[in-house]
Parts: structure tokens; C-alpha cells; sequence
């Protein structure tokens, strides 16, 4: 069992800045690809970020890249989520999510941990 907690929303204006974080416990931080997700009202959750357990691999959804970097700290079993160059539509409810997976995957079903969400609100 992994348990994943989430922090650093909050509401901004667009073109500001925000850093995620997601701290995970219950296994072996190391072992786990970690991933973000958001969901806006009314729409379905959707990838934003993952990045493999080492590291090496990191994703991105084409909304994103560019902006929004994924990393890691094995030795503080938290993954980040530095957001750049916010826009109003990157306003959603942001999602931690964990699974062992042998490469680094996107899609919600893949992922059986998840964390309680953080609300981001990009003010225009």
C-alpha cells in the first residue's frame, strides 16, 4: 500500500508560477514510477506528468511541455511538480498517483495509488 499526500496549490495569476509536491509513504519510494494528473470541472481526469522511478524517463502532455517540469527526491520519497507560465485552463484539481510499473505509464487506469488532489486556480 502507498499513501500520497499532495500540497503547494493554491490560486495565482496566469503567467505566475507554482511548485507541487507530493510525499509518498508505505513502500519503497524508489521503486515506484510517480505521475501527475488534473481534473477542471466537468472533464474527465487527464496525464499531465510521470517519471520513471530512477528518474531518467520523464513525460509530458503537449498542454505542458515546455512549462510544467516532473522530478523526484528518492532520499525525501517526494515527487514535484514545478508549473511555469500559468494559463486559466491549467486550473484543476492536481492529482498524485503512484504504481510499480516496469517503464513509466500515462493513462489513469494504469496507476492504483492516488493522493486526495490539491486545487489550482490560474486567475486571468
Amino acid at each position: 500500500q502507498v499513501q500520497l499526500v499532495e500540497s503547494g496549490g493554491g490560486l495565482v495569476q496566469a503567467g505566475d508560477s507554482l511548485r507541487l509536491s507530493c510525499a509518498a509513504s508505505g513502500r519503497t519510494f524508489s521503486s515506484l514510477i510517480m505521475g501527475w494528473f488534473r481534473q477542471a470541472p466537468g472533464k474527465e481526469r487527464e496525464f499531465v506528468a510521470a517519471i520513471s522511478w530512477s528518474g531518467g524517463s520523464r513525460y509530458y502532455a503537449d498542454s505542458v511541455k515546455g512549462r510544467f517540469t516532473i522530478s523526484r527526491d528518492n532520499a525525501k520519497n517526494t515527487v514535484y511538480l514545478q508549473m511555469n507560465s500559468l494559463k486559466p485552463d491549467d486550473t484543476a484539481v492536481y492529482y498524485c498517483a503512484a504504481d510499480q510499473q516496469p517503464k513509466v505509464v500515462v493513462s489513469t487506469t494504469e496507476y492504483n495509488y492516488w493522493g486526495q488532489g490539491t486545487q489550482v486556480t490560474v486567475s486571468s
